[in-house]
């Protein structure tokens, strides 16, 4: 939980969230809601204004001369765009920059070894003294996961929702050394950094404290959704801000920015009280089983679902994997997640319990290798094994490329005996992003006079291109953007002006490298081909070769040919040493030489080309 160990500094947050008027100075207090030390303080002013009027708020705090300024907004897109993750993009007028969300993606399998991929941010560093802020619009990983590595490069202070700002707390924790300041910000609260003024939008998203930003400068008003559903039946009681979003369309909009996650989907997403509808009447039929929930742990909404439809029915609730013992108690802190204490209790006791008294929330949605779930789905969840009575249901639809290892683990809890309800048996989860139609009221109420589409592969952008022009947007008003472009926009135009260094940097335990890492080739080539260790002596002075060469192979040949193979191996090594006089020589010539006939025999032999290591030692 993000709470000041000051009660005032806490009071005066409050204060300014709740009625506009207080101007938020930097401190220099130890807290953990404003964390900075012994740093300057700002020349610019930042203010943190809730107001009924936001728009005109916004306006207000723009003086007249800014009003009057002919400069030109600059977007660079450093993430998100034609992919699914790692989202961060850079607005940037005159000399001052803001940074939308900071996240991270997963690494395919053709990145082995690899933990994390994050956005390249070499265009930020460079231009670090023109940053002023980072904002978060919600607490999922493609947008604050990255979080950590930018603080460390750039620290500015961060926006965002309590929730926001306490999963990201969450995540600091791992990261002592690095002090921050965070200040927390509520739907229709205007912030105003300099030439920018930047109102918050309350919206529906499959976790708590999601915003959509309207960025107002000199040069225009864009408004950007992050990520966003509209859903009818809340499960907080808080629907989209539709009016607000309506007031700002009507006040005019340059540029939106808008999500396209589900853009090829038709009509709209379902209600997150459905799904709830849909576990409360499974969970009523199979009274009797134990029953196991796998669900994002994010999602807090869907938890809270669960918590009460177990408390209806009478069952004990116990949490297991990390992410979700630790995102639920930073929910219960923040008051987003209500339950009685009383029924929570360790998964150690769980088999004390009679199977229809308890309910078992887990991690592992995804398949993922190392989650609860999939441990219990192989037998190596020591504090519970799977048996015939259970009902296990996959809250979640699997992320694309998670395909497999979800199925496996529905695979390995079926052998195990357990009866399993996912996605297509039943309607257990509902996406969190727009549908089309979802997307078409999002365009009538903000009616942009330009449109770029993000948060999607390059398949979801086209299609949402398709779908603005379908109903009236210029297709000349349209642009798709790519890591690393930058737009210009002015009042009347937007256009591409060129691209920076961007892409991705892979996060593999305490190291950072780039795409074209030799770490990344050479583990590619050692999964692929495997590898061949040569060792040989030479005696210097005779300059020839002393004893038997000595090889080992790992990946290279099967186990029924590899006494052969080494036996030739050694037989052409020594051969090509023959052909030469050695005395002198130097052991990297030698090196040199040895590696270029292995691999060639190897090549012959496999027509593989495995990495090889040459060892040379003198007599």
């Amino acid at each position: 939980m993000i709470q000041s160990k000051d009660t005032t500094i806490t009071q005066n947050i409050d204060k300014t969230l709740n009625k506009g008027q207080t101007v938020v100075k930097r401190t220099t207090k130890r807290t953990n809601l404003v964390r900075s030390q012994n740093r300057t303080p700002e020349k610019e002013t930042q203010k943190v204004a809730s107001n009924p009027i936001a728009n005109q708020e916004a306006e207000s705090v723009m003086t007249s001369k800014e009003k009057k300024s002919s400069g030109k907004l600059k977007i660079t897109f450093l993430g998100g765009v034609g992919e699914i993750g790692k989202n961060m993009t850079a607005f940037e007028y005159n000399n001052e920059i803001v940074v939308v969300d900071a996240g991270l993606t997963f690494p395919d399998d053709d990145l082995p070894g690899v933990d994390i991929v994050i956005p390249d941010i070499s265009y930020l560093v460079e231009n670090k003294s023109k940053i002023k802020a980072l904002l978060l619009t919600h607490g999922h990983e493609d947008h604050i996961g990255a979080v950590p590595f930018f603080l460390q490069q750039i620290n500015v202070p961060i926006y965002g929702t309590r929730l926001t700002l306490a999963l990201v707390e969450n995540k600091m924790k791992e990261y002592p050394d690095i002090k921050y300041r965070a200040i927390a910000v509520k739907p229709r609260n205007v912030l105003k950094i300099g030439n920018f003024a930047i109102e918050f939008i309350k919206v529906s998203h499959s976790i708590a404290g999601a915003l959509a930003l309207s960025i107002t400068t000199p040069a225009g008003t864009v408004v950007h959704t992050g990520d966003f559903k509209i859903d009818y039946e809340p499960i907080d009681g808080e629907m989209t801000d539709l009016p607000r979003l309506g007031e700002i369309g009507r006040k005019g909009v340059n540029l939106l920015l808008c999500e396209s996650t589900n853009v090829c989907r038709k009509g709209y997403s379902m209600s997150e009280k459905s799904v709830g509808r849909a576990l409360d009447e499974i969970i009523k039929n199979h009274a009797n089983n134990r029953i196991i929930v796998a669900t994002f742990a994010s999602n807090i909404h869907r938890m809270q679902q669960i918590m009460d439809i177990a408390e209806k029915y009478k069952r004990k609730i116990a949490f297991t994997g990390r992410s979700m013992v630790n995102v639920s108690e930073v929910a219960m802190k923040l008051g987003e997640l209500s339950f009685n204490r009383d029924n929570i209790i360790d998964i150690e006791k769980v088999d004390k319990l009679a199977d229809n008294e308890v309910l078992i929330l887990t991690t592992g949605s995804q398949g993922e290798p190392m989650s609860a779930l999939t441990r219990m789905a192989m037998g190596e969840f020591k504090s519970l094994k799977i048996r015939e009575n259970d009902l296990v249901i996959l809250s979640a639809s699997p992320i694309p490329g998670n395909e497999k290892n979800v199925y496996n683990v529905i695979n390995a809890l079926y052998k195990l005996g357990a009866d399993v309800i996912y996605d297509e048996l039943a309607d257990v989860h509902t996406s969190g992003h727009a549908c089309q139609e979802e997307l078409k009221l999002m365009h009538s109420l903000v009616k942009p006079k330009f449109f770029i589409p993000v948060h999607g592969e390059y398949r979801h952008l086209k299609t949402h291109k398709e779908l603005a022009m379908r109903l009236g947007m210029p297709e000349r008003n349209i642009l798709l953007a790519t890591i690393g472009m930058q737009v210009e926009m002015s009042a009347n135009a937007i256009k591409e002006v060129g691209y920076v260094k961007a892409g991705q940097r892979l996060v593999d335990g305490f190291g950072i490298g780039d795409m074209d890492s030799n770490v990344l080739r050479e583990r590619k080539q050692l999964a692929e081909d495997g590898i061949c260790v040569v060792c040989v002596n030479i005696n210097n002075v005779a300059g020839e070769v002393s004893g038997e060469p000595f090889i080992i192979t790992r990946g290279v040949v099967y186990a029924d040919e590899q006494e052969s193979f080494v036996q030739d191996a050694k037989a052409c090594i020594i051969s090509s040493l023959k052909e030469s006089d050695l005395r002198g020589v130097d052991p990297s010539v030698i090196r040199g030489s040895l590696k270029r006939n292995v691999s060639n025999f190897i090549f012959r032999r496999t027509k593989r080309r495995p990495m090889i290591l040459t060892i040379v030692t003198l007599d």
